[in-house]
């Protein structure tokens, strides 16, 4: 018979207690069984409590019974648990009503890498002041190289972002030559090598099929007078006995049109001058080219150019900024159509050379005619 802590059937022969399964005598301190639960005078008996098993009872991981009791990582994160005493919880999260400090004032960027920008710059000043001054004609090998450099990055973004294809070889080609006529022959000389590279244009672009021819030869045409034609004026300026004072005047008076446009407006810009074009330029950009392209035109004139007068460089200064200005804008109004910010990365700091010679090219033409009627041709 199974015996449980519970109680266990009664002895006949025994109404005193409880004898063991051996007979051997009462146990002592066990509960009495049988008739004594029925008396009267039998102390009322209350159920014991029923212990949750589990490891801090000391009760078996194991058990069946407790295979689908809940635990673990989830039931710890519902129920909180509260802070050991003399223990103030800290709020991570500010009061509503505290003050929250004001954020330090944003400095204004340049958008470009300034050092880069200005060491670039320096190198290329020191490459064109030597071969301005020791030999005419490296110079002119340097507008060439220029022009063609020049030419590569524009005809690369047009077939990149419209999927023009101007034909490269007669564009570089007939730009070289451009320079050299320009130099050689004067505006003659120019004007014939032009004709020539657009006629080399239309027969190129003859080798391949006829879709697209339109666009692609208008868009070489384009490009031929943009780049190498403009630049043609400066071995105009060249030529003169003063050619290498003419060229760097031209050159300082466009830095220095720059140069003001970007301090002045950074510092007080608050007016955009064409938002649709160039979001970056102001008004008060341009005053501040202005002025200093004039204050450096009569500086130049007076100290530079043989016979030149300090009025004359105010009205030349005037025009450069405004040639520069206008070039800049023109320059912008071909990447905002082609969806790009600079039209290379050949320059750290600047871009690529088309985006150096964006102000330059228009304003060779003005300074080449102005200072002829000035002082002559030379």
């Amino acid at each position: 018979m199974n015996e449980s802590s519970w109680g266990a059937p009664p002895h006949t022969g025994s109404p005193a207690g409880y004898w063991g399964p051996s007979d051997q005598g009462p146990v002592q301190g066990a509960a009495p069984a049988g008739p004594a639960y029925d008396a009267p005078e039998a102390q009322q008996t209350r159920p014991m409590p029923i212990v949750p098993e589990g490891p801090a009872y000391g009760g078996d991981q194991d058990d069946d019974r407790g295979a689908a009791r809940l635990s673990g990582p989830l039931f710890r994160d519902e129920t909180p648990q509260a802070p050991p005493y003399g223990v103030v919880q800290q709020n991570p999260e500010p009061m509503p009503d505290a003050p929250q400090p004001a954020p330090p004032p944003q400095k204004k960027s340049a958008g470009r890498d300034l050092g880069a920008a200005i060491g670039v710059g320096v190198g290329l000043g020191v490459v064109i002041i030597a071969s301005l001054f020791v030999v005419k004609a490296v110079f002119v090998g340097v507008i060439a190289v220029a022009v063609v450099v020049g030419l590569w990055e524009l005809t690369g973004r047009l077939e990149e972002r419209k999927g023009i294809k101007a034909p490269l070889v007669p564009l570089a080609l007939g730009g070289a030559a451009m320079v050299v006529a320009g130099y050689v022959r004067g505006a003659e000389g120019a004007w014939v090598a032009m004709a020539l590279t657009a006629l080399a244009l239309l027969v190129w672009r003859m080798t391949e099929p006829p879709e697209g021819y339109l666009k692609d030869v208008t868009a070489g045409v384009f490009a031929a007078f943009y780049v190498p034609f403009l630049a043609t004026f400066v071995a105009l300026m060249l030529t003169a006995e003063d050619g290498p004072w003419r060229v760097l005047t031209f050159l300082l008076l466009t830095v220095v049109s720059d140069t003001g446009a970007y301090a002045v407006g950074w510092r007080f810009g608050k007016h955009k001058l064409a938002p649709r074009i160039s979001p970056g330029k102001t008004r008060e950009g341009l005053v501040g080219a202005v002025g200093f392209a004039m204050v450096a035109g009569a500086l130049c004139m007076q100290f530079l150019i043989d016979d030149g007068a300090w009025w004359q460089g105010l009205l030349l200064g005037f025009a450069v900024a405004a040639s520069a200005t206008l070039g800049d804008l023109g320059e912008s109004m071909i990447k905002r159509d082609l969806g790009i910010k600079d039209m290379g990365t050949l320059l750290p700091g600047h871009g690529g050379i088309m985006d150096r010679l964006d102000s330059l090219l228009p304003t060779a033409p003005v300074v080449w005619l102005l200072l002829v009627l000035f002082v002559g041709s030379g």
